[in-house]
């Protein structure tokens, strides 16, 4: 009997550790985002509150890292369940450029975030009205190594130009390419970043640049070559002293998920995002632009989750 008793007494012991481990269980959820300065670790901050105030359980925590390829890799490592992304992303999954020979294929698209278009400037009165005029002049190409060199290469090659041989690259960050503008040190500035991104506002406010179109001839390049970028045109009078809407392209920046994270916990992530999407304009206003249609602009696969709701909601079959 005193056995028996015994035995019971474990049993309702170990039934009650059950109980109150399951009572308190939570799930973790990491999210890679970018510098504190940046845009993307405040809106990451703002999503993980929304997501721990309103999923049961859920403790997500926004992580500041140095951007996508951090983020990429993070999540390839195990240590970040979802990261936000530039147009990088497509690489990434599809096996190309620095990921070549190591493809992302646990990579799935989640939430659509904003679009960062090229902004191309020439200083006021050089006479330079299109990207042809490039050749010979003095050009802010990015920082060393960073995307927007990458993407000013790639845009310079498709307009037929050497950026080696046809112009003086200058490796500028931001402000340092405003800062050339002021000083009249370069002639042209190609600009990847959101709009209304600080370098861009400071010049255009101090009326020394203005913008200039890309032809539909490089447009199509572009596209046929990075599948990633789409049309994209600046409103008219968006910045100062621009009174003429300016034709260019963009690439969407997404948070990404992976794959093993359960489908039904990707759908409530998807949607309270959506039905608390004022909270995160309320951090930044550009999160105007995160709506379920963009879902369309993904360029890898959705997550089984997130499909689900763009799907509720009528934005795909």
């Amino acid at each position: 009997m005193r056995k028996k008793a015994l035995w019971s007494a474990l049993c309702a012991v170990l039934c009650l550790g059950l109980l109150v481990s399951g009572a308190f269980a939570a799930t973790f959820l990491n999210i890679g985002t970018g510098t504190t300065g940046g845009t993307y670790y405040p809106v990451g901050a703002a999503l993980a509150k929304i997501w721990s105030d309103t999923i049961p359980d859920m403790k997500a925590s926004a992580q500041s890292t140095g951007g996508t390829v951090n983020n990429i890799q993070l999540m390839a490592d195990g240590e970040a369940e979802m990261g936000f992304m530039d147009g990088l992303y497509y690489h990434a999954y599809m096996g190309q450029g620095k990921y070549e020979g190591n493809p992302q294929k646990d990579l799935r698209a989640m939430l659509p975030l904003y679009p960062e278009p090229i902004h191309l400037l020439v200083a006021k009165g050089s006479g330079i009205k299109s990207i042809a005029d490039f050749k010979g002049k003095r050009v802010s190409i990015g920082a060393v190594a960073s995307g927007t060199e990458v993407t000013a290469r790639e845009l310079l090659k498709a307009a037929g130009i050497d950026p080696d041989k046809d112009i003086t690259p200058e490796n500028l960050g931001l402000s340092d390419t405003a800062a050339a503008f002021g000083d009249k040190r370069i002639d042209c500035g190609i600009v990847v970043g959101s709009l209304g991104i600080a370098g861009v506002v400071e010049v255009t406010t101090l009326d020394i640049v203005e913008f200039i179109d890309l032809s539909d001839e490089v447009l199509d390049k572009v596209m046929e070559q990075t599948p990633y970028w789409v049309p994209f045109t600046i409103p008219a009078n968006f910045y100062k002293n621009q009174t003429a809407p300016v034709k260019t392209y963009a690439s969407w920046n997404i948070i990404a998920v992976k794959d093993s994270v359960d489908a039904d916990l990707v759908y409530q992530l998807t949607k309270n995002a959506f039905d608390k999407k004022a909270d995160v304009v309320a951090v930044n206003s550009k999160m105007e632009t995160m709506l379920p249609e963009n879902a369309k602009l993904f360029k890898i696969p959705m997550h089984p989750g997130a499909e689900k709701y763009y799907k509720e909601v009528g934005v795909i079959q």
